[in-house]
């Protein structure tokens, strides 16, 4: 089905927008042609929060959720069938406040102004999705929801106090059956081909944005556009039209492929697929390895979580992706798919370069299936950065060893940011398998790193550092899982604390 209108609810009525180039970003088109300037642009590429916006959609189930993302690297046709809110929706009719705009007048939340309207967004999908039962948030909960937001003149104490006096006033409600209708009628049963004049001109031709609905007309399409740049979550494609100003030429959207969005379970592993967001792949691969909570919550913020996917992480191949090491510490598979045909290999064998992959032509990544872990197994991630939240890795690692009573059985080293891919650590992990697992031995994997990398120096961290770090951490995951005294979570984590 080829359409020249792009069908989505804004300020509670529905928008049909036509012949916008398909790689203008949502905040260009509220700011340059709707003059919604509430929403702000600051960074232009997901990092700073000041054009945040709320998206409802429905899920697989047919139910509206809405969610945190950033408006700067959001393309327009990605709204198609779903709803779009900004700070402009939330004042009520009458000119009154919503609560969480009077909480933060209230407690003082904003100086300059420039940052308010994006924390506002952030904080107002916590509201709404907080069930009106469940008590307040905690202040987790609530530094996750403001993880994409900065701040620079206010502090985050008084916004932190805002998010949790918000829920004091008489709560609004919001209809959400209303929107589930909404979204209902205007939701596509065909694939779309969205075909629009070139941003920088009709002259530069008109690429085609397809939307299919089916992973079998997904399929049919990368086979028959091989060339077609696929995007999911915009996280890292946006950036290329923002920051480097790049010709996407056609694009192959795989948001609308609830197929791809499935998280399944059998008793042998855990499927992910394609296109289930960062932040639904990370609960689901937590619910059986806790481990993860940390790099889950470190990776990236909440409306890039919202937004990214863990196969395009995967399929991006990034040397320091964060997903990556912990997959294959796990000895997770990739699933490709080509037309009708399937096939599996580790994940650990997919990387051949440099941005190089064994993808073939027409073929793309449908899914990451994790085993399931086994009674024996020690597992852990470390992500080593300046910030601790919503930064680069300059080294993440994760180590998975199972034991034969007190000898390592098999043992699974990986890290990001010390090679041109994602890779495992093969000498390290010799010198461990068939040993004791004790300091004498992890100490000679730990010189064995030494011959298994040899990093670059970088803006992010010296080769020097990366080398030193990638030891530490090993012995650091031997400290918390040797057998006697293993170091609690509190006595090697600034951020944790002793409960006693």
């Amino acid at each position: 089905m080829t359409t020249q209108t792009i069908r989505f609810f804004q300020h509670n009525a529905l928008r049909e927008v036509h012949n916008v180039p398909a790689s203008r970003t949502v905040l260009q088109q509220l700011r340059e042609h709707d003059q919604c300037i509430g929403t702000k642009e600051g960074c232009a590429e997901g990092d700073c929060g000041a054009c945040t916006v709320v998206i409802g959609e429905l899920d697989s189930d047919g139910q509206p959720v809405l969610k945190a993302v950033n408006a700067c690297i959001q393309f327009m046709p990605t709204l198609d069938g779903r709803a779009l809110f900004t700070v402009e929706d939330l004042r009520a009719g009458d000119g009154s406040l919503h609560p969480v705009q009077q909480a933060m007048v209230d407690c003082h939340g904003s100086q300059c102004g420039f940052c308010t309207p994006g924390f506002i967004m952030s904080m107002y999908a916590l509201y709404q999705n907080q069930p009106a039962d469940a008590g307040l948030p905690t202040r987790d909960e609530i530094n996750a929801a403001l993880s994409g937001n900065l701040c620079r003149c206010t502090g985050y104490r008084p916004i932190v106090d805002a998010s949790q006096k918000m829920f004091e006033y008489p709560r609004v409600s919001f209809d959400r059956e209303k929107l589930r209708q909404q979204l209902e009628s205007i939701r596509r049963t065909e694939t779309v081909e969205y075909t629009a004049p070139d941003a920088r001109g009709a002259a530069f031709g008109s690429p085609t944005f397809f939307a299919p609905v089916t992973l079998a007309e997904f399929a049919r399409l990368r086979d028959e556009h091989p060339d077609a740049r696929i995007l999911a979550g915009s996280t890292d494609v946006g950036l290329w039209v923002t920051k480097q100003f790049r010709d996407l030429g056609d694009v192959l959207f795989i948001g609308n492929v609830d197929e791809l969005k499935s998280i399944t379970r059998d008793g042998q592993s855990l499927t992910i697929g394609a296109g289930a967001s960062l932040e639904n792949a990370y609960s689901a691969l937590g619910s059986i390895y806790p481990e993860v909570a940390e790099l889950w919550t470190r990776f990236a913020s909440l409306p890039i979580r919202n937004a990214g996917t863990l196969g395009g992480n995967v399929a991006n191949g990034s040397p320091i992706g964060d997903s990556m090491p912990a997959l294959m510490a796990l000895d997770a598979e990739i699933v490709l798919q080509k037309g009708p045909r399937i096939r599996t290999m580790p994940l650990d064998s997919f990387y051949l370069g440099y941005q190089k992959s064994a993808l073939e032509s027409g073929e793309f990544v449908a899914a990451i299936r994790v085993p399931l872990p086994s009674v024996d197994i020690r597992f852990r991630t470390y992500k080593v950065s300046k910030r601790y939240d919503q930064d680069i890795s300059a080294v993440c690692a994760a180590f998975a060893i199972t034991l034969d009573g007190s000898r390592v059985k098999t043992a699974r080293i990986a890290f990001g940011g010390m090679a041109a891919t994602p890779k495992r650590a093969a000498n390290a992990e010799a010198a461990l398998v068939d040993a004791e697992w004790n300091e004498e031995n992890v100490e000679a994997a730990m010189r064995a790193l030494d011959l298994d990398f040899q990093p670059l120096t970088d803006m992010r961290a010296s080769s020097g550092y990366r080398s030193k770090v990638a030891r530490n951490v090993l012995k650091r995951f031997y400290l918390e899982t040797r057998e006697n005294a293993p170091l609690a979570l509190h006595e090697v984590n600034a951020f944790a604390f002793d409960a006693q």
